[in-house]
């Protein structure tokens, strides 16, 4: 059985958004749990790009089902989401 390593996949996400939505400013007051859409960070557009990264960074194919906030509105959604997924 594979180990899944959720502090790099942590690690690997908050860097995405660094350089593709905060251009590179620091994401250490990032709040990890709050919505990235409610905190400015992403919109409708962002998200799918956030969906695109997973897939291609992780080999996972999302289902249209699988695209709500409980998966992708926050860095701990999205990492629980890739975590369970890679299992």
């Amino acid at each position: 059985m594979q180990m899944i390593d959720v502090g790099l996949i942590r690690e690997q996400v908050r860097d995405y958004l660094r350089q593709n939505f905060l251009f590179g400013a620091d994401v250490g007051n990032l709040d990890d749990s709050a919505s990235l859409i409610e905190q400015g960070v992403v919109d409708g557009t962002g998200v799918l790009e956030l969906v695109l990264f997973v897939e291609e960074t992780y080999g996972l194919t999302i289902e249209e089902q699988d695209l709500t906030p409980e998966h992708f509105d926050s860095v701990d959604n999205i990492v629980a989401y890739v975590a369970e997924r890679l299992r």
